[in-house]
């Protein structure tokens, strides 16, 4: 009988951190990595201002090879300009934002970059939206805007804006940009010559299964979970049981 209550003593705090483990393991899933940005003047109407961006390396394979980013309203893709980068990333301006990007970065390598925005819009945040392609390929999607305060797995990078200061107006519209030493190279070159292009559709499609493979994991690694606690649950009963 001592032997019994000595063997449920021993597995009970084993049981709890299993249980332990599938609730964190739970949670914290979605916000294994993330995308970011910061400002150097978080206000509206500010001028010149400095936008930090990191997106987080979640690949065990192959290290980020090129960011496109979807640019806010008001915020016009010949307003900005390339500050620190990676080694021999480019900025390449698109239709909707811009595309940086060159040699793959070392797997498990963070990318990390600034540009410099001539304006910030007169609004309350800014979201950039983000695709993140590897060196293999795959393409990971921070493009999700949380709304009524839920959260969301594959948020986009969010400013938020304090107001503009006194006196602050909008400035004029920049000129059509012309070709200047050190401006971006134009939109047909690519920004990661270390991986093809992939066409539109292949595009989209993978920016499909990277948004829906981060929840695909989470609920795998949450189910194995589950099983090894019901597996020391059934064991403690067996055990008081035989007892």
């Amino acid at each position: 009988m001592n032997r019994s209550h000595t063997r449920l003593r021993l597995l009970r705090p084993a049981f709890t951190a299993v249980c332990a483990a599938v609730v964190v393991g739970v949670a914290a899933g979605p916000a294994a990595a993330h995308a970011g940005v910061t400002a150097s003047d978080p206000r509206a109407l500010a001028e010149n201002v400095t936008l930090s961006f990191t997106s987080e390396a979640e690949s065990d394979t192959a290290g980020i090879a090129e960011l496109r980013v979807v640019l806010p309203k008001g915020i016009a893709p010949d307003a900005v300009t390339l500050g620190d980068a990676p080694k021999e990333w480019k900025l390449t301006a698109t239709p909707d934002g811009y595309a940086i990007g060159g040699p793959a970065l070392a797997t498990g390598t963070d990318a990390e970059y600034s540009i410099t925005v001539r304006q910030l819009p007169d609004e309350k945040s800014l979201v950039f939206k983000t695709l993140e392609t590897y060196g293999d390929g795959k393409i990971s999607r921070w493009i999700e805007v949380p709304a009524d305060g839920e959260k969301v797995d594959n948020p986009a990078p969010v400013l938020q804006l304090k107001a503009a200061a006194p006196g602050a107006k909008p400035l004029a519209p920049s000129p059509s940009p012309s070709a200047t030493p050190g401006s971006a190279p134009p939109p047909e070159q690519s920004a990661a010559p270390s991986a093809p292009a992939a066409s539109a559709g292949a595009r989209a499609t993978s920016a499909e299964e990277a948004g829906s493979g981060t929840g695909t994991t989470v609920g795998v690694v949450a189910a194995a979970l589950v099983l090894v606690a019901a597996g020391a649950f059934w064991w403690m009963r067996r055990s008081r049981s035989g007892a």
